[in-house]
């Protein structure tokens, strides 16, 4: 029996939903203490990226590129945090987190280190429209 893909409740949870690539969903982590993206195959049961086949993994690898360098630029990154951890979320997810020597978590890393302050529903739309328009998408 073949599973369908669904978003992991904690993702649906924490995450705003931007967008589509081929392979994955694009979510924006609904913090305003940092530019975070996540990256989501679409692809049900998977947990680690050897698990993808051959072409989705270098799919994958050109989405996350994609993403990161166009993140990067936008928000004029001192540096691009990328990881698959996925030690609450098993999904597989790929989080893209820009950051600044000025940020507050700088120079460790950002996850648990602060409670999360939500963006508000202008700052949502305001990012929604620049990251689409920046990832043409």
């Amino acid at each position: 029996m073949t599973t369908t893909f669904q978003l992991h409740p904690r993702l649906k949870q924490d995450c705003i939903s931007i967008g589509r690539f081929n392979l994955c969903q694009l979510l924006m982590m609904n913090d305003s203490h940092y530019p975070w993206f996540i990256l989501v195959p679409e692809k049900a049961d998977i947990t680690e990226i050897y698990q993808l086949a051959k072409p989705e993994q270098h799919t994958l690898l050109e989405e996350s590129s994609y993403l990161a360098e166009n993140l990067a630029a936008l928000y004029q990154a001192d540096k691009m945090n990328i990881a698959a951890i996925g030690n609450l979320v098993p999904q597989l997810h790929i989080h893209h987190v820009v950051r600044y020597r000025s940020d507050k978590a700088w120079p460790d890393p950002v996850w648990g280190k602060f409670a999360a302050i939500p963006y508000t529903q202008q700052q949502i739309a305001d990012n929604i429209i620049r990251i689409k328009k920046q990832l043409h998408i």
